[in-house]
């Protein structure tokens, strides 16, 4: 009995890794149609994010079309570990102008992996991703690294967490946005507020209850203030000489 119980868990933990790589496959190749060819006499922009990024990307190109070359990572960037053992391979070659990025809703998220639920979510028996502490310490390594690039960095405030939610705690949006603040005020890096803006969305803007993802009407909303924030940080002069 102890072989078999052995053999459904080993059985149980391939399909998770079958599932998230399917997502993250299907999240790459959306994420590749997003970017069109860069003008090389543009300002060049990154976007660093999870799903909720995937969602205002699209329309943040389309607002700052012929104003700036924006991209975006090619991958839902998940959490803080995964930003650490991947951010020198997003970042590339590209003399970034402007980085506009954010982490924290996978890394406040409970899993388990017996749950049912769409990413394995679990708030009741799961174990959250990445608690506060290590978040705060895994932001500021990822922070000093993007420092590095010499680009101008705008931190994007994670997004509510709505009652119902599976594997999110209410309230844990603020926990996390808090550590964040300090962080970037300690760097002195731009806040964009995104937080604040999606807590003042109304019902249609939203994918669902208990649900974090936005609809189209949503992700319009927040890349108008996305688009705002990063045309303000472009250099005065945006006009590359190569």
């Amino acid at each position: 009995m102890s072989r078999l119980r052995a053999d459904v868990r080993l059985l149980i933990a391939c399909l998770m890794i079958l599932c998230l790589t399917s997502v993250t496959t299907a999240q790459q190749k959306k994420t590749q149609k997003q970017s069109p060819k860069p003008d090389p006499n543009l300002s060049h922009v990154l976007i660093i994010g999870d799903s909720i990024s995937i969602g205002y990307t699209k329309p943040t190109i389309e607002l700052l079309k012929d104003v700036a070359n924006v991209e975006r990572v090619k991958a839902n960037c998940g959490d803080t570990k995964r930003g650490l053992q991947n951010l020198e391979r997003w970042l590339g070659k590209t003399d970034w102008d402007v980085i506009h990025f954010n982490w924290g809703l996978h890394d406040l998220c409970y899993r388990h992996p017996d749950s049912k639920t769409q990413g394995h979510r679990d708030k009741v028996n799961g174990t959250i991703s990445v608690p506060l502490a290590q978040y705060e310490k895994n932001l500021e390594a990822l922070v000093k690294q993007l420092e590095k690039t010499g680009a101008t960095l705008i931190w994007a405030t994670t997004t509510p967490v709505p009652e119902g939610e599976a594997g999110r705690v209410v309230g844990d949006d603020l926990k996390y946005n808090e550590v964040a603040t300090k962080i970037m005020k300690q760097h002195g890096i731009k806040i964009n507020d995104l937080h604040q803006l999606a807590s003042g969305f109304d019902a249609p803007h939203w994918a669902g209850p208990g649900n974090v993802h936005f609809k189209q009407a949503g992700s319009n909303k927040l890349a108008q203030q996305v688009a705002k924030e990063i045309k303000a940080a472009l250099p005065v002069n945006s006009n590359h000489p190569n």
